[in-house]
């Protein structure tokens, strides 16, 4: 007797797409259905129809994009170009914008995966999901940790932290606050306060790291900035870990009466073209976020046709001066 899909189906309990997905390593599954139906398939002793698999695995061209949030200048100038140059090659794009809620994310990476997506780029903030895990599909983090099987694109963080802090030191500053994410978030970025702290040792300098979260809403980083002059009013120097977050410290500055640069020095990092152009007085690292984009659909489009790629790509950045240092 020739045993069918339906029948593995019915051995485990499964619907006959869940056996096809499983087959074909295609949407999310969990482990215990995939066990059920691999164990099936053993007892059964199934021969998938090779044909029945070819026309299952027919590319819908669609690619999923999962980020923190597209309000940010950096991370919608980065989504934008991921979009252009996937388009380019033929592919429409979903878009979640998790705003670093795990459950969020979740469901967006759920609903993807449900729409049978090519391949995902994620830039979203959160580790060890277990759906990234047991999604059997081609994934590209950008400046994230997602899994140990998953490639990354970042700038140079280590060189841009060096470059920000340098950059402090050369025009006098002397008590300087880095700015930072929560330790336990996965991400390159870190390696931003890494350099920090040792060009600051460096130059016999005390680094002083402080905890300014990425998914805190704007009242709550004011409130936090508020409390970090407090805490530092002898404070002459500020490298902030995004664009953003530079700009609130330079209106706090301004609001307490502390002239920027004069007794305040700040360098952002980031350097999205929005800001560039609306604050083209703010010193900042640029990352080459455009190259980046290139960078993570190259590799998507490796993995997507079992290329294999570099599990790591580092990108050179530059500080571009402005009037705040």
């Amino acid at each position: 007797m020739t045993i069918k899909i339906d029948d593995v189906a019915a051995f485990a309990g499964v619907s006959k797409t869940t056996v096809s997905r499983v087959l074909n390593k295609r949407g999310y599954i969990s482990d215990l259905t995939k066990q059920k139906v691999n164990d099936a398939i053993i007892q059964l002793n199934y021969r998938p129809n090779e044909v029945a698999r070819q026309l299952f695995k027919k590319r819908t061209k669609i690619v999923g994009l999962i980020f923190p949030t597209v309000d940010n200048p950096f991370f919608g100038q980065l989504v934008s170009s991921l979009e252009l140059k996937l388009f380019d090659l033929g592919y429409k794009v979903l878009i979640g914008n998790s705003m670093n809620n795990p459950e969020k994310e979740k469901k967006y990476l759920q609903e993807l995966l449900a729409h049978q997506v090519d391949g995902l780029i994620v830039g979203a903030h959160n580790y060890d999901i277990e759906a990234y895990q047991t999604a059997n599909l081609p994934i590209v983090a950008i400046d994230r940790v997602i899994n140990n099987d998953v490639p990354i694109v970042s700038s140079d963080n280590y060189q841009g932290g060096k470059l920000a802090t340098e950059a402090l030191i050369n025009g006098g500053a002397k008590i300087i606050i880095n700015t930072d994410g929560p330790a336990f978030l996965k991400t390159p970025a870190h390696k931003r306060n890494d350099a920090y702290v040792e060009i600051m040792k460096k130059n016999g300098l005390s680094p002083i790291t402080y905890l300014i979260d990425f998914s805190w809403d704007i009242d709550q980083k004011q409130q936090e900035i508020e409390k970090m002059f407090d805490l530092y009013p002898e404070m002459d120097g500020v490298f902030a870990t995004n664009d953003m977050d530079a700009v609130l410290i330079w209106q706090t500055a301004s609001r307490l009466g502390i002239d920027v640069p004069s007794d305040l020095k700040i360098v952002g990092y980031d350097g999205a073209n929005v800001t560039r152009r609306l604050l083209p007085t703010l010193t900042t690292i640029k990352q080459p976020i455009d190259a980046m984009a290139e960078a993570a659909v190259a590799s998507l489009v490796k993995r997507m046709s079992g290329v294999p790629v570099e599990m790591e790509q580092v990108l050179p950045v530059e500080l571009q001066h402005g009037q705040t240092c």
